[in-house]
């Protein structure tokens, strides 16, 4: 499998927590997750009001899950956008995110700070770009469409072969 190139050009200042340019292998499956909040199954915030580090730890595995639907994890992620009630939360995000992304590789990232969420009591939300490596086909399915290849095609004698045959 060809891996995503991560790129940090020398004519821009080194980034801490993130790569500036992602090159995806191909080919593959460009998969887009939306913003993940700390939900649980229930759709309630987890943690109590205001615990950022408990809503960030279920973003992530809400993340993960969504991912893993899909065939992926987080070494396919290439992109992560991060929105935040309070941009003073950035380094405990950090210490959850670097828990389950490839800190040597980290993906593209964007962290914005903003008035408030969608969800009342939401603190973080994620979202997420993955390419990942394009399903190979069955093996049925490939031995199949190897024996339709093999095999000889069946035709029917046309007509006049069949008269013809007839007549002697």
């Amino acid at each position: 499998m060809a891996k995503h190139k991560f790129l940090n050009p020398d004519t821009i200042a080194k980034p801490v927590g993130y790569t500036h340019v992602v090159e995806p292998a191909g080919p593959g499956r460009i998969i887009f997750i939306s913003g993940q909040l700390g939900l649980d199954l229930d759709g309630k915030i987890v943690g109590a009001p205001g615990d950022f580090r408990t809503q960030a730890e279920q973003t992530f595995v809400n993340l993960k899950n969504a991912l893993a639907a899909v065939g992926a994890g987080f070494e396919h992620v290439v992109k992560l956008n991060n929105y935040f009630t309070d941009i003073a939360h950035i380094g405990t995000f950090r210490e959850v995110r670097d828990r389950f992304i490839d800190t040597a590789a980290p993906p593209a990232s964007t962290a914005v700070a903003i008035v408030a969420l969608a969800r009342p009591g939401a603190l973080i939300e994620v979202e997420a770009i993955a390419v990942v490596p394009a399903r190979a086909a069955s093996r049925t399915s490939t031995a199949r469409a190897a024996a339709r290849r093999s095999k000889p095609a069946r035709t029917r004698p046309n007509a006049k072969a069949t008269a013809s045959r007839k007549q002697k």
